[in-house]
């Protein structure tokens, strides 16, 4: 690539954001491409992280405003690192962005963060987001409010089509959702498409 990129992969909680990064990244490696994957929020780093994972649990009773400064907290801490890849012409997969504090909490920061090239929302059934991320040791106060899942959707849904750099990747099939070999063959060909226009 003659420039670095910064892709977004976001959407609800169990949409498969983590899987498909990890699939991704594995794939790109394979290609020869230099990639690097950096997830949001990053839990033990910093004060943020403590104060989120604390609202998470439940423990913290933050207005959505409050908690969205925490988070932008850790992304702004994340800038330089991220900023360096992109000059070094790495492509650059976040695991949610920006566009989470508008999706879950209705919040929009202005935020002096690099604009990402694009953005993938893995678009999937709240019930089932849910029922996926229930299965795991202690499910966070977002995971567990099913209204809360269902309104971050539809601001999800909302955000893509106000943007013409995201772009949707429907998880479901007839009521269930998508295996992740069968999700990761449509992010691969997006990326495919992507690299083969910024080579």
């Amino acid at each position: 690539m003659k420039k670095g990129l910064l892709v977004v992969i976001d959407g609800i909680d169990g949409s498969g954001k983590t899987t498909q990064i990890e699939l991704l990244t594995q794939y790109l490696a394979s290609q020869g491409v230099a990639c690097e994957a950096i997830s949001f929020p990053r839990y033990g780093n910093n004060k943020y992280t403590a104060q989120i994972e604390n609202y998470l649990k439940g423990k913290l009773n933050f207005t959505p405003y409050e908690i969205a400064k925490a988070y932008a907290g850790d992304r702004t801490l994340a800038k330089p690192q991220i900023e360096k890849w992109l000059r070094e012409g790495k492509l650059v997969i976040a695991n949610r962005y920006t566009s989470a504090n508008k999706a879950h909490l209705g919040v929009d920061l202005k935020e002096d963060m690099p604009k990402p090239d694009f953005t993938i929302l893995l678009n999937v059934d709240p019930i089932i987001g849910q029922k996926n991320v229930l299965g795991k040791p202690n499910p966070d106060i977002h995971e567990q409010n099913l209204a809360h899942l269902q309104n971050a959707r539809k601001n999800y849904l909302k955000l893509s089509k106000q943007d013409r750099n995201w772009i949707v990747v429907n998880c479901m099939k007839q009521g269930k959702m998508k295996s992740p070999k069968d999700m990761q063959k449509e992010i691969v060909k997006i990326f495919n498409d992507v690299l083969i226009s910024h080579s």
